[in-house]
């Protein structure tokens, strides 16, 4: 779980840093795949910094109960796409990720630069404090990055990986697909059944060394 021990006031952050994270997301996915010649999603309305396109709302309640979570799949027809094929399925998939670290390190600049005091982080139990609400943005947005890059059907890493990876490779992938969702819960659930976050183990790492990066 990404936020444990929750209160009121680290909720209402996580909420916020939610509607951030999610909307950006997906509105780059649609953009990209506009820019790239597929308009399927913007005449979805999808190409939109409205919240409501965007959140899937099981998939925003999963994020505050477990820590994962997913908002509403954009659509997009590869047919359109210049490049075609998995390069511009890869370009498309890949965008998601990326603005979510390219908000994380504009959501650090208050702290690189030292504007952050203790104050600010709140130290109320209903009511969170700026800091904590930047620092909540920061962290999910990298969290998020992090796992939606994981080369696993349906998350955006396996997009990614189809776009690069040589046809051989990418014929392997493909096949792995309809066990996507399988591997993924095997995943999230690996610390409750054989004791061991694989998820955590996984991620931990890169997303400290990432965060001790941006935040300074």
């Amino acid at each position: 779980m990404l936020f444990g021990n929750f209160n009121l006031a680290q909720l209402i952050a996580t909420g916020i840093a939610l509607l951030v994270a999610f909307t950006i997301h997906e509105a780059t996915h649609a953009l990209v795949a506009y820019r790239l010649g597929d308009a399927t999603a913007q005449r979805a309305g999808r190409l939109s910094l409205n919240p409501a396109a965007h959140l899937d709302p099981m998939g925003t309640l999963m994020v505050l109960v477990a820590g994962f979570g997913w908002g509403k799949p954009v659509p997009v027809d590869p047919r359109n796409l210049h490049p075609g094929g998995r390069a511009g399925m890869g370009l498309v998939a890949g965008a998601g990720p990326l603005s979510n670290l390219i908000m994380a390190f504009v959501f650090a600049a208050p702290f690189r630069a030292g504007m952050i005091t203790w104050g600010m982080m709140g130290d109320s139990a209903v009511i969170p404090g700026v800091g904590q609400v930047l620092l909540t943005i920061v962290t999910l947005n990298v969290y998020l990055a992090l796992f939606n890059l994981l080369p696993i059907a349906p998350l955006d890493g396996f997009n990614v990986a189809m776009g690069i990876l040589p046809e051989s490779a990418a014929r392997v992938l493909w096949n792995t697909q309809r066990y996507g969702p399988i591997i993924l819960l095997f995943l999230i659930l690996s610390g409750r059944f054989i004791r061991f976050d694989l998820l955590g183990a996984t991620l931990l790492p890169a997303a400290n060394a990432i965060l001790r990066l941006f935040l300074g």
